[in-house]
């Protein structure tokens, strides 16, 4: 799916108005916050935070390493 966007004057700022379609594909309404990562092409959009991703990638590894030492600490 492609969609030009038009920049757009918001009090003292410069804000984008998304197409309904776009909004129902990324899964957001008004009030959601996205988030913009630079990519190797321009700018990607995205509806989840990639920092909690990394994070909770390395949680998981953690759990998975220290399972025993976690299941003791939860008794």
């Amino acid at each position: 799916m492609n969609a030009a966007v038009k920049l757009t004057k918001i009090g003292n700022s410069t804000g984008v108005v998304l197409p309904r379609e776009v909004l129902a594909r990324l899964r957001v309404s008004q009030g959601d916050t996205l988030y913009l990562t630079e990519a190797p092409d321009g700018f990607r959009v995205t509806a989840f935070d990639p920092d909690f991703e990394k994070k909770m990638a390395l949680a998981e590894q953690i759990m998975r390493d220290d399972r025993d030492i976690l299941r003791v600490l939860a008794q």
